[in-house]
């Protein structure tokens, strides 16, 4: 019976390799099918993005984003405004959001006590999932004409003909819209972002590293800085690269309440545009140039959010350096 069963064993064996080897085979060319179509879609959007745009290039060359005019009476268009109203409400929000994340997640993982950590955990989940034309009405129909009567007026009146301050906080037309604006309603929306995923990368960090840092008398300011946020560099760092990117591409909200003025202003308090605004205003009525400009404001876009991402993995390449 022994022998029978050790010459039926190397058989058996085989039987069982077929079916297991072609799903392996199966499944390997499945995987790579799937991350193909991602690199594959990628390139038929830039290919896309390329040759709708190539006519504003080729017309307006380089002038195309160094010239402020945006005129669809005589096909004069210039990409500057758009690009510098990107950049600005980003790093707006960026300098409003970023420190009040990092503060939400740090409490909730190590100072909240249990019965409120569960809540507001849940709040900030559920402000993730706002949809963003829910910010963009807020902004507009609440929080503009507050922020206009109780701050802008009252500030212009204070610090007009200041040097600095009077020029760039200074507001022509109070009304609420603005730049300044724009970059706080982006504030918000990256919050319950970028401290949902710091708050769950502290969370994991292991319990003993704190504990051993207050055993040798470290305090909480001490723990944070020299044992959680080496810890969790890396993770912050993609937290905020996420929250920009966010903030770099959303349209519907800036849409609301930058003011869609296409100018150039030293003062973040006057109102102005962005690449996605623009689009969002004219894209359903463009024809001829006028569309090939736009899509090229799309390429612009599609090429600053990808410097934002090469930024991005530099700086956590440096960080696991270290």
């Amino acid at each position: 019976m022994a022998a029978v069963t050790d010459q039926m064993a190397p058989g058996a064996h085989v039987a069982r390799k077929t079916p297991k080897g072609t799903f392996d085979i199966v499944f390997r060319n499945a995987s790579f099918l799937s991350a193909l179509f991602v690199l594959v879609l990628l390139a038929g959007i830039m290919l896309s993005m390329v040759i709708g745009g190539w006519p504003a290039f080729r017309e307006m060359g380089l002038g195309f984003l160094t010239s402020s005019v945006w005129d669809t009476q005589n096909d004069q268009y210039g990409a500057l405004p758009a690009i510098v109203g990107t950049l600005s409400t980003a790093l707006i929000a960026l300098v409003i959001g970023v420190p009040l994340s990092l503060g939400i997640a740090v409490y909730l993982t190590q100072l909240a006590p249990p019965w409120f950590k569960q809540p507001v955990s849940t709040a900030i989940e559920l402000l993730a999932a706002v949809p963003s034309i829910i910010y963009g009405m807020w902004g507009l129909f609440v929080f503009v004409p507050l922020w206009a009567a109780y701050v802008q007026v009252p500030l212009s009146n204070i610090i007009e003909g200041m040097p600095i301050i009077g020029t760039v906080l200074y507001s022509r037309s109070p009304s609420g819209l603005g730049i300044l604006t724009a970059g706080i309603i982006l504030a918000f929306m990256i919050i319950p972002f970028i401290a949902s995923i710091v708050r769950d990368m502290l969370d994991q960090i292991p319990s003993v590293l704190r504990e051993s840092a207050y055993g040798i008398g470290a305090t909480t300011w001490e723990v944070v800085r020299h044992v959680l946020v080496p810890q969790a560099g890396v993770s912050i760092i993609g937290a905020v690269m996420l929250g920009l990117g966010r903030a770099l591409g959303e349209t519907m909200a800036v849409t609301f309440v930058v003011g869609n003025a296409n100018r150039l202003s030293a003062s973040i308090m006057d109102p102005g545009s962005t690449i996605a605004s623009r689009i969002a205003n004219e894209f359903n009525e463009a024809l001829g140039l006028q569309l090939n400009a736009l899509i090229a404001l799309g390429c612009i876009l599609f090429f600053v959010t990808f410097v934002v991402l090469v930024i991005a993995r530099i700086l956590v390449a440096r960080v696991k350096a270290f």
